[in-house]
This record gives C-alpha cells, structure tokens and sequence, in this order.
C-alpha cells in the first residue's frame, strides 16, 4: 500500500498562479498597453498637438513682431543672438540650418533697425560677430515674456514629470546636429546660472 503522507494542503493544485507567472502577465499587459501610442492615430494626434501647440505658443510673439513689420525669422535671429551673445554668422547658419543668403535678407533689417550690430573679429576682421543692442535685448525680453508666460502655465499644469517626458519627446524628434546645439546651448546656461547664483524668488530663470 502506498504511503500517506503526514500532513495534506487542502488548498487545490491550481488555485493561485506562481508569482513569476503573475509578474510575467502583468508586465506583457503593461507592453501592450505601452504601445498603443504607437498606433498610426496616436501619432496624427501628435501631429496636431504640434501644430497647434507650436501655432497658440507664437502667436503673441507674432502679434508684436507683426506690429514692428517683423516675422519668425527675424524672431528666430533675435533668440538665438540673445542666446549667445558675440555669435559667428557662421555658427548662426549653423543654428538656424539656412542659407547665407536667406540670412543676410533677416539680417538687414535688424541691423538697420538697430536691434542687432555686427562687429569684426578679435583674430579675423572677416569674421563678423552679432550681438543685439540695448533695443534688441528690450525687444527680444518683450517677446521672451510673451512667450514664457505660456510656457509656465504649461509646465505648472502638467508637473515635472510631464515636463520630463516633454523634453525627452522633443530631443528624440531632433537630429544628432541639433541635440549638439541643445547641449551646446544647456552647457552655456548652466555656466551663466552658476556664475549668477540661484534664482530669487522661485522664478523661472530667463
């Protein structure tokens, strides 16, 4: 006769899952649930959330630019002349990826305007460096505000870790050229933040 065991689980064969298949569900849920923003209407959807996005956050910008008989490229110069003040016109075609003389045509005008000024080159006098003058740095703070005001509200909304996934996002759709020039870029704010010290007041620094 066969022996009896001592003691006996009443607890039937197949009334709980092991735990490492209950694991390996749940994660294969959490995949498939991963990648519906994959799906071809999720990315029209991101689409519009760009194109819409992109339209209501310049359009104050626009409006003053508009009133000055100036555009997004000149808003464009304005920035990124702000940015780094001293700026090659060569690195600045780099920047904005247009030809030389596309940006002569921007150019004129602020120049002539008086918001931007050219000057020679410490090492080559062919070298032209821009840098904007007390009036472009007034205008280009003018359009920074406008444009920041939406930029927090968006940020406080969403929270951190939005804003987190908000930045990876946009440096996945960048390529290797431009994510060099948001580093570039990160690299020379941190510099000046660090020169300047902390922000006062808990205010989003400029």
């Amino acid at each position: 006769m066969a022996a009896v065991p001592d003691r006996m689980d009443p607890r039937p064969a197949s009334a709980e899952p092991a735990a490492g298949d209950a694991r390996a569900g749940a994660s294969g849920a959490a995949a498939g649930r991963s990648l519906l923003f994959l799906r071809e209407e999720e990315l029209r959807l991101a689409q519009d959330l760009l194109f819409f996005g992109y339209r209501d956050f310049t359009a104050g910008a626009d409006a003053i630019l508009a009133e000055l008989g100036l555009g997004r490229a000149h808003h464009r110069v304005l920035h990124f002349v702000g940015r780094s003040p001293g700026i090659s016109v060569g690195d600045l075609l780099g920047i904005l990826g247009v030809t030389k003389q596309s940006l002569g045509r921007v150019l004129t005008p602020l120049v002539e305007g008086g918001l931007v000024q050219a000057s020679e080159g410490r090492n080559d006098r062919r070298q032209r460096l821009l840098s904007l003058t007390p009036k472009g740095v007034a205008l280009e703070r003018m359009l920074f505000e406008r444009q920041r005001e939406r930029v927090v509200h968006a940020y406080r909304e969403a929270g951190p870790a939005a804003v987190d996934g908000f930045r990876r996002v946009m440096r996945g759709l960048m390529g290797p050229d431009a994510r060099a020039q948001v580093d570039r870029l990160e690299r020379a704010s941190s510099a000046g933040q660090a020169a300047s010290g902390p922000a006062v007041g808990g205010r989003a620094a400029g």
